[in-house]
């Protein structure tokens, strides 16, 4: 039994992390880059955000940083210097997984039938994901991409503003989605067998 869920763990990481990578793309082909250095509005932290909820801190972390993996060994990276490329890409979308943090609670106040709480702690750890992304390129803005704010803005407020712009939206978006989906099927929640 327990191979099984190994197996179980392990095919659901790969097919999420690929749906992740595939809505990161879907994003760009259909131009909601809004920013020429990257960010954009997408739901590819969605795919992180239900593997968190599934499996916990082990599951969220390692399906974003194997999405980060395959934006870079794919080509859809936007890389200036490799520090800069693991903090954007492999720090910035394996912290998303944190969310898993919330998992126990979650699955206690959906089993108690507490739909309000439950949804509520889906929310915070989408949002503990999104910061702790929105840490890695902010920290990234201002050390790389300083050169790229308007005379007289300082770094730290052009990277701020600039990674705020599709953090929130994003965050927003993905907590309405998570929500749909686990509230259409609440046994998601429920540790895999």
């Amino acid at each position: 039994m327990e191979q099984k869920r190994k197996t179980l763990f392990l095919v659901e990481v790969a097919i999420f992390s690929a749906l992740a990578f595939l809505l990161d793309l879907a994003a760009s082909f259909f131009s909601f880059k809004i920013w020429p250095q990257g960010g954009s509005l997408s739901i590819a932290m969605v795919p992180i955000f239900l593997m968190a909820y599934r499996w916990g801190l082990k599951g969220g972390l390692l399906t974003g940083f194997l999405l980060g993996l395959l934006q870079i060994a794919l080509g859809q990276a936007y890389i200036i210097h490799p520090v800069q490329g693991a903090l954007d890409y492999f720090v910035a979308f394996t912290v998303v997984g944190f969310a898993g943090v919330f998992v126990d609670s979650i699955r206690k106040a959906n089993g108690e039938g507490e739909r309000t709480r439950w949804m509520s702690l889906i929310v915070a750890g989408i949002f503990l994901g999104s910061a702790l992304r929105f840490i890695a390129h902010f920290i990234g803005g201002v050390v790389f991409f300083a050169d790229s704010a308007p005379a007289g803005t300082p770094a730290a407020l052009f990277s701020f503003l600039y990674n705020g712009s599709y953090m929130l939206p994003n965050a927003i978006l993905c907590s309405i989605i998570v929500i749909l989906v686990f509230n259409a099927s609440p046994r998601l929640i429920s540790s895999p067998s």
